[in-house]
């Protein structure tokens, strides 16, 4: 399935093997990143040892990106960045909760048809009647 269907189709089309693509990428943990006024879940991403402490050094939302195996400041390219408000830890130190505040914007790099970048990356959900996606942001 292209990258379109994928991001923007009604089909569900889940990456089962995100996470053996992760395992490839040592030494990192995965962040569940929310909107620290909303409480809404925007991405789930993850980071290194230096993305977290550059994270918390400069309160800024820096991941890092195991597609590309580098730094990632989300929305740096497009302006959609965002302050670190808040980091909270999990009980057995394995994953991590960034509650973030926009400077601007969407956190998503997909747009809505009015050409805006949607404010989470879950934007479908899964209609559990008819197992297709409805989108909430078209």
């Amino acid at each position: 399935m292209d990258r379109q269907a994928i991001e923007e189709g009604l089909e569900l089309a889940l990456d089962f093997d995100k996470l053996a693509k992760v395992a490839k990428c040592p030494g990192v943990l995965p962040v569940a990143i929310q909107h620290a006024d909303t409480g809404e879940v925007l991405l789930v991403a993850y980071t290194n040892e230096s993305a977290f402490r550059l994270a918390v050094t400069e309160r800024r939302l820096i991941l890092w990106s195991t597609s590309r195996n580098e730094l990632w400041e989300k929305g740096k390219s497009s302006g959609e960045t965002f302050d670190l408000v808040e980091v909270r830890v999990n009980c057995e130190q394995n994953s991590l909760l960034y509650r973030v505040r926009p400077r601007r914007g969407g956190i998503c790099h997909t747009r809505n048809r009015a050409g805006a970048p949607r404010a989470a990356c879950f934007y479908r959900r899964l209609n559990l009647d008819t197992g297709r996606l409805e989108n909430l942001n078209p």
